[in-house]
């Protein structure tokens, strides 16, 4: 599988990354599985969680990955915000996950200004990843978030490592919805970890028969996922996460076997095939 430094801090990783929701609503024997299966094709990224499934993919992820720890570049989140919730949560993930360090530590799904003035002012939860940071327990320190506003003030805020962030064509082109962020990431030399590359629209209907897991709706077909999966990392993006269901996390190690740089036509039709769906976040 092609690897991709992560920005400043000079780690290689798969341009594919397994993502936690993965193994929510599936039984432990199939997390055994899927991580081995993701390892033999290359997958050295795991993006972990506590959120995903109330701790279930701490749960089932932590054993199935534990093998395979010295091997790996292992992320994980929290969604607290302050200092002493974030550390108690840290040292419960550090648990549950069967090892003594994570690779990179991130703030998870940050949206307000409200939330970035708590995370970085007094007693606020930076103070504990870089107290963390110090003892050891995490190498490298990033964020998540699912607004341009709250991603702009973290990286005027704190030297982060990493920022995880949706890349998507439809929100790209048809909201707006990126551009300006990665460009700004990329002046400050983060690693860029891109969420949401199988993202096709906003769900229309509350009926989750396809794709249960995901908020909103993804590609399709494989060809989609492709195309999607192509666009994105034409990007200046270091790895993909994969979405929640294990047939798309497939469809993207697949679809990396076959990827080609794409041409300016190329990109131009992935704009066009963007146009009139509605995007699942805006600017």
């Amino acid at each position: 599988m092609q690897m991709r430094t992560l920005g400043k801090t000079g780690i290689s990783l798969s341009v594919i990354g397994f993502g936690a929701i993965v193994f929510v609503n599936e039984e432990k024997q199939f997390a055994f599985n899927a991580v081995s299966r993701a390892i033999d094709e290359g997958v050295n990224y795991f993006d972990m969680g506590p959120r995903y499934g109330n701790g279930e993919a701490e749960q089932k992820g932590g054993p199935a990955i534990q093998p395979y720890r010295d091997k790996i570049f292992l992320a994980e989140k929290t969604a607290k915000r302050t200092k002493d919730e974030a550390a108690i949560e840290l040292r419960n993930s550090l648990t549950a996950m069967k090892t003594d360090y994570f690779d990179l530590y991130q703030f998870h799904a940050v949206k307000t200004i409200e939330e970035v003035q708590t995370i970085v002012g007094p007693n606020g939860a930076l103070e504990a990843f870089v107290e963390a940071r110090n003892q050891g327990l995490i190498r490298y320190i990033g964020f998540s978030a699912h607004s341009q506003e709250a991603a702009f003030a973290l990286i005027d805020s704190f030297k982060f490592d990493t920022i995880l962030f949706p890349v998507n064509y439809v929100t790209w082109h048809e909201g707006s919805f990126g551009p300006q962020v990665i460009e700004k990431a990329s002046n400050e030399n983060m690693g860029i970890l891109a969420l949401k590359a199988l993202g096709k629209k906003a769900r229309d209907t509350e009926n989750r028969d396809h794709w249960p897991k995901a908020w909103y709706s993804p590609v399709d077909t494989y060809q989609e996922a492709k195309t999607a999966l192509s666009w994105t990392l034409s990007q200046p993006v270091t790895s993909c996460v994969s979405p929640g269901h294990a047939e798309l996390l497939w469809w993207m190690i697949d679809a990396e076997k076959e990827l080609t740089t794409l041409s300016d036509k190329d990109k131009n039709l992935v704009k066009q095939s963007a146009q009139g769906i509605t995007p699942f976040f805006t600017a």
